[in-house]
């Protein structure tokens, strides 16, 4: 094979040819160590500060040559800007010198596929930082977060970063879960909608937007990280699949394994998820990246491979192309073993051929090509820090009130507790602070984050004690904060979670709870706050929903933000005033008594409240809860007709009415409940979910078109089926608050529908 210099005439140069051509020619020159180049990133600075991913300590190897590994080429460099605290400028030049430098060392001058983290905006230094998924999914706001991630994909594009991993898709199944923070919630159809949009959003920028965790992180045994994962087949299709199938329409162009392993089979080595469903039946034709060591872990962790090379084979034969973060698999051993005759090289020119005409896309193999830095750089601008404000202000939920709030401008307020003076209470753990600045207590934050403190103060007369920290505490501190309330109209206390990493936390990745009852001594402090007799709001600062019932009766109001990001201070203290009407709805239940239920919402009928059992499940506050300051009125509720064929649409007509002198905002929410089915199917499902905002006085109307595939489910045959038959819509303003129930019959014949049918509604107003 010849090895002479490439040329900028080589066909696979040229941007007008035909993408197929470029990447045939181009992988017909090149050796087997060139291509295995390119299946593989590399971390520069692995080693710089903690850890920031599982075991990351067991993969720190120093005899790594930069200088010989680019003389091959290099598919992906991980996270240029996410290792360390940078200036984004230095960063950028230096971004950009290792691109040149990458380009100028192989023989065919191709750079490398730059990725980051972006779950609450590009995990940089001096980096806007929005508000954590869970508060995407409390929105119910699928435009405003396609608005979001389209501003985060242009900041990470004039940082010359091309791959983004986000969105998370893992739709919630146990609360206990530390990565409950990181998902949208935990229904498939608001995890699919506000998904998806955060994926249209991002590709739209030019940045590609990678799902996971492909499929079932979620569903880990009793909520802790990387347990197995025991969900049959219909609870996969039913509620973990139709996320990826919805982001997939959206235009993601990259998938992420799960670490799990389902029914004893892990994700990075089973041919069924990624060749088999994901390119077969999906047709996707992107690229699989693996999650962080994932591949190594099929040996170190998992048991099922004999070493390296054996775990290279299982991974790029199940489907897996690139493995990720840096090379531990896909080098030396698989080299060896595909040398050896133990892995064919079609199935290393299968993957090969999709990274190259995925940076044939991103026009990384053009011959004009070559890295831009900009002049001056701003990651958070005016308009970025505009948008978090905007997304945390439509997040945060009103769960409790009993006319305390909004608090009037004369109110002394003892503002106590752990997340009321910690700028921390606001972010989530895949936020820059607390993933990477955490190891670098000398950097300051590198933007604004106000605390609670800071914005009630402004308004208030505020008398402040901290109470008790997340975690431990004393009697004294308890007595201070008892103490600062004796001169107060109220009482607001902060309470929560602090975000973390691997036990650095009581939430995130890593962070499990063993039950959901407040860390610490927090609700010691809440008993002792409420024992004094004033009013007290409870602000709930968490990555995950809390056990609350014990202390509900005696509260005056509950408010939740779920890491409602850099404004999110200034977002609570205007719902607390009342200069923001509360707009935002769970998406997760809370649970009542009984701090150790997992259960979601989407239970069939005997996992709900039953005379067979002493646990009752049923939920402190439903999914879809939340309340307004000014509700809005039903007016009517109507379907066009009862006869709804299974291959038809139904639909469905709501009128609201402001009855207030200020704006306001409804989710209309349309669940299905289908009392005969060939499966124990959720006693409801979501299938339809709409914010409607009305002006002071105003009346709308909003159109719902239902598909009858939206009723589809996995029969026990395995297909998916729309079945004939009497099924209900119930039309209301959470899960469990129904306005009014439309009685429908499917009519004709029985279909079986596959990733084609129709997956979301059609509204129009």
């Amino acid at each position: 094979m010849t090895t002479q210099p490439t040329t900028a005439s080589e066909p696979w140069r040229d941007p007008a040819a035909d993408p197929a051509e470029r990447v045939r020619a181009l992988m017909a020159r090149m050796t087997l160590r060139e291509k295995l180049g390119q299946l593989y990133g590399i971390w520069i600075g692995i080693d710089s500060g903690g850890e920031v991913a599982p075991h990351q300590h067991d993969f720190d190897d120093p005899a790594v040559d930069f200088d010989d590994l680019v003389r091959h080429g290099i598919g992906q460099l991980t996270r240029a800007f996410g290792t360390r605290p940078v200036d984004p400028l230095i960063g950028a030049h230096s971004l950009a010198h290792t691109q040149r430098q990458i380009v100028a060392s192989g023989r065919f001058g191709i750079p490398a596929v730059v990725h980051e983290e972006c779950l609450t905006g590009l995990a940089a230094w001096q980096a806007t930082i929005y508000p954590a998924p869970l508060s995407w999914g409390a929105t119910f706001d699928p435009d405003l977060v396609r608005r979001m991630a389209e501003q985060i994909g242009r900041t990470m594009r004039g940082l010359g970063v091309h791959q983004g991993l986000a969105p998370v898709l893992d739709v919630t199944r146990d609360l206990r879960w530390g990565r409950v923070e990181e998902t949208i919630g935990e229904d498939p159809y608001l995890v699919g909608t506000v998904g998806s949009a955060y994926v249209a959003g991002l590709e739209s920028a030019g940045v590609i937007a990678t799902l996971k965790h492909f499929v079932g992180y979620s569903a880990s045994r009793a909520g802790r990280n990387l347990a197995p994962v025991s969900a049959g087949p219909r609870e996969i299709a039913d509620v973990l699949l139709p996320p990826f199938e919805l982001a997939l329409r959206a235009g993601a162009r990259s998938v992420m394994n799960t670490y799990t392993d389902i029914d004893g089979v892990p994700g990075a080595a089973d041919p069924s998820l990624f060749t088999d469903l994901l390119r077969d039946t999906y047709g996707f034709a992107g690229t699989v990246v693996s999650d962080y060591f994932s591949v190594a872990f099929l040996h170190r962790l998992h048991g099922v491979a004999a070493g390296p090379g054996d775990a290279a084979a299982q991974a790029l034969t199940a489907g897996i192309d690139v493995e990720l973060p840096t090379m531990d698999c896909y080098g030396e051993p698989l080299l060896a073993a595909v040398e050896g005759g133990a892995v064919d090289t079609a199935v290393v020119d299968r993957a090969l051929e999709r990274v190259l005409r995925q940076k044939c896309e991103l026009g990384l193999l053009d011959a004009d090509w070559a890295p831009e830095v900009p002049e001056e750089i701003d990651l958070d601008d005016a308009a970025s820090r505009a948008l978090a404000r905007e997304v945390a202000e439509r997040s945060i939920v009103l769960l409790h009130n009993d006319g305390t709030l909004p608090l009037s401008p004369e109110t002394k307020i003892a503002l106590v507790g752990p997340r009321a003076d910690a700028a921390g209470a606001m972010l989530g753990c895949y936020s820059f602070p607390l993933h990477v600045g955490v190891h670098h207590p000398d950097v300051p934050f590198g933007v604004s984050v106000p605390t609670l403190l800071e914005a009630l103060g402004s308004a208030y007369d505020v008398t402040y004690a901290l109470g008790c920290p997340v975690t431990e505490g004393d009697d004294a501190g308890i007595a201070e904060a008892v103490a600062a309330c004796s001169d107060a109209s109220v009482c607001v206390v902060a309470l929560g979670d602090r975000a973390g990493l691997f036990g650095g936390g009581t939430s995130g990745e890593g962070c499990d709870a063993p039950d959901l009852r407040l860390p610490g001594r927090q609700e010691e402090l809440l008993d002792a706050l409420l024992d004094t007799g004033k009013p007290v709001v409870l602000v709930l600062l968490s990555g995950r929903p809390y056990e609350l019932s014990r202390q509900l009766p005696r509260l005056a109001a509950v408010v939740c933000g779920f890491y409602p990001g850099e404004e999110g201070a200034p977002a609570l203290a205007g719902v607390l005033s009342g200069r923001i009407n509360p707009a935002g709805r769970l998406p997760v239940s809370f649970p009542a008594a009984g701090a150790s239920q997992p259960s979601t919402y989407l239970a069939a009928p005997l996992g709900r409240r039953s005379e067979v059992s002493t646990v009752d499940p049923s939920p402190l506050f439903p999914f879809g809860h939340g309340l307004s300051y000014a509700p809005a009125t039903w007016l009517d509720v109507s379907a066009t007709g009862s006869l709804w064929p299974t291959d038809g649409v139904c639909r469905v007509r709501v009128t609201l009415r402001n009855d207030h002198s200020i704006a306001t905002t409804e989710v209309v929410q349309v669940y299905l409940h289908d009392p005969v089915a060939e499966v124990a199917r959720p006693e409801r499902q979501l299938i339809a979910a709409r914010p409607v905002s009305l002006a002071p006085g105003a009346t709308e109307v909003l159109d719902i078109a239902l598909h009858a595939d939206l009723t589809s489910y996995t029969g026990r045959a395995g297909r998916r089926l729309v079945d004939p038959g009497d099924v209900e819509l119930r039309v209301g303003t959470s899960s469990e608050q129904i306005v009014t129930t439309l009685h429908c019959t499917l009519t004709g014949p029985r279909r079986f529908v596959g990733f084609d049918r129709v997956l979301t509604p059609e509204f129009s107003s």
